[in-house]
């Protein structure tokens, strides 16, 4: 059905396609579809069931309106956000453009969402019915970006089953700075304080860039592993890795998703593997679309991986897919969960 409607729907610039797929997902008119229900890929996380593997990107549900319609689909957890404390409009438009050549998308919307009072009322009004985790970041104008983690720490703590510091976005001026060792440092130390202090148990992940260099992979993880941090999520968007591009929209400025990242995101995902092993869980993102190149993530060492722009020329039922192919493959090869593949690759 999607793949007939595709073309009716790329007529609409992408940001007014998504806020058409927001608001039919609000709707409820999309009916349920859920994914395989398997022992093979069902895993526990910090004490939570969770269904399968497959989960939605921070980005699609900025401001926490659809992600039980989204648990209703298939997707075994659910990513809102980046959510900053005050409301902010992002970028000028345009701002997302798609590359249909090359399954990709770049965008340049920088942290556009309601703000954290808003948001955190939202979700404190509908439960999540999944596994949900909150994504948080700085505002622009701020004068302290550490702070605006703090507050926004604060106000989501305890309404998520993780949280995810991003550190990554291209979209917003110096915000990899944070991928230095002294401001990681900073920052995770001040976060694992207000964990301290507000006694929450709440489980931290950092979402790191897809462009650090090799040679820094190692000092970030032997600090995420000092600060406690429970998860990497690998990785962010791309602002470079445009040689191979197709689409006349390569040339635009912004963070690149979709196939194109998908190597390089596996590549970093068996590096980080290799440092930090079991003690961090890894959640791959980055090319996601069939149950094949999700595999390819949990083999790199990935215990669950995210999806965005492969729902995107996907449409909504690529959950179910990927779920019922994956579940296919490792059953075919005899495997009885998917724990027993994390990392075999390497």
């Amino acid at each position: 059905m999607f793949k007939k409607i595709r073309p009716l729907i790329f007529k609409f610039s992408p940001e007014v396609a998504h806020s058409l797929a927001i608001k039919t997902l609000k709707s409820n008119i999309i009916p349920s579809n859920k994914a395989m229900d398997t022992s093979i890929l069902k895993t526990k996380l910090f004490g939570k069931n969770i269904k399968n593997p497959i989960g939605v990107a921070a980005g699609f549900d900025k401001n926490a309106e659809v992600y039980n319609p989204l648990f209703n689909l298939g997707f075994g957890f659910v990513e809102v956000g980046t959510i900053t404390p005050k409301p902010q409009f992002g970028n000028p438009k345009p701002r997302v453009f798609r590359l249909e050549e090359d399954n990709a998308l770049i965008n340049r919307l920088g942290f556009n969402n309601s703000g954290s009072e808003e948001i955190s009322s939202r979700i404190k009004k509908n439960l999540a019915n999944g596994f949900l985790g909150i994504n948080i970041g700085p505002n622009k104008d701020t004068d302290n970006r550490v702070e605006d983690y703090l507050n926004c720490f604060r106000k989501f703590h305890n309404l998520g089953d993780y949280i995810t510091i991003n550190i990554s976005s291209p979209n917003t001026e110096n915000l990899r700075d944070f991928h230095n060792i002294n401001e990681l440092e900073e920052l995770l130390d001040a976060i694992q304080k207000e964990k301290n202090n507000l006694k929450s148990n709440i489980p931290i992940a950092v979402k790191i860039s897809p462009d650090i260099e090799n040679n820094k992979i190692e000092s970030i993880s032997e600090i995420l592993i000092k600060y406690f941090v429970d998860i990497v999520i690998i990785s962010n968007t791309s602002d470079v890795n445009r040689d191979n591009l197709n689409n006349i929209n390569k040339l635009e400025k912004g963070g690149l998703s979709g196939k194109p990242i998908e190597k390089i995101s596996n590549d970093l995902i068996k590096i980080f593997f290799k440092i930090i092993g079991k003690n961090i869980k890894i959640i791959g993102v980055g090319g996601v679309d069939s149950g094949k190149s999700a595999l390819e993530k949990l083999l790199s060492g990935a215990s669950l991986v995210q999806l965005y722009t492969g729902m995107v020329y996907n449409g909504p039922n690529i959950a179910s897919k990927i779920s019922n192919e994956l579940n296919d493959i490792l059953k075919n090869q005899g495997i009885k969960n998917i724990s027993e593949i994390i990392g075999t690759k390497n």
